[in-house]
């Protein structure tokens, strides 16, 4: 009798096209790369908005002014208008310097007027009323900080 050692080659193309299709099949759902990559620039954008929202309001209480509900500081030779020492919805873009003509887009968030302000990609062609923003609302009192909260892209 003849002891076998390895495989035959019908079974090795056979295993190969099996991993193939499962490779195919399943891959796509576990490798969402342009989401995830899109939910990483949203979280970059959330840092920067939350480390310039704390740039103002250290300026705004060197200055005295981060109990007041309305003022303005000077940020880089600009005005800012300040809410309670944080910087105001309207002026958050100006805080962090933020590029609205290549890359980032304000976003129309139902809400997201007045107090609040919503950034989303400039490329995403989907809705960013349901998804993918990052919205920014400002201080509402002397004891509340600005906010900042990202909705990911799913």
């Amino acid at each position: 009798m003849k002891r076998q050692n390895g495989f035959t080659l019908i079974e090795l193309v056979v295993v190969i096209v099996i991993l193939g299709i499962l490779a195919v099949t399943a891959a796509p759902r576990f490798l969402n790369l342009q989401d995830d990559a899109r939910n990483a620039s949203l979280e970059g954008l959330k840092g920067a908005i939350n480390g310039a929202a704390g740039i103002v309001y250290g300026k705004s209480a060197i200055e005295g002014k981060e109990r007041k509900s309305a003022d303005k500081i000077t940020v880089d030779g600009q005005d800012l208008n300040v809410v309670y020492g944080y910087p105001k919805a309207a002026d958050i873009d100006k805080a962090v310097q933020l590029d609205l003509t290549s890359e980032w887009k304000v976003a129309n968030v139902s809400g997201a007027t007045g107090t609040k302000k919503a950034f989303t990609l400039k490329n995403y062609a989907e809705d960013p009323v349901t998804k993918c923003y990052v919205l920014y609302t400002e201080a509402q009192s002397a004891v509340s900080a600005a906010t900042v909260s990202v909705t990911e892209c799913e």
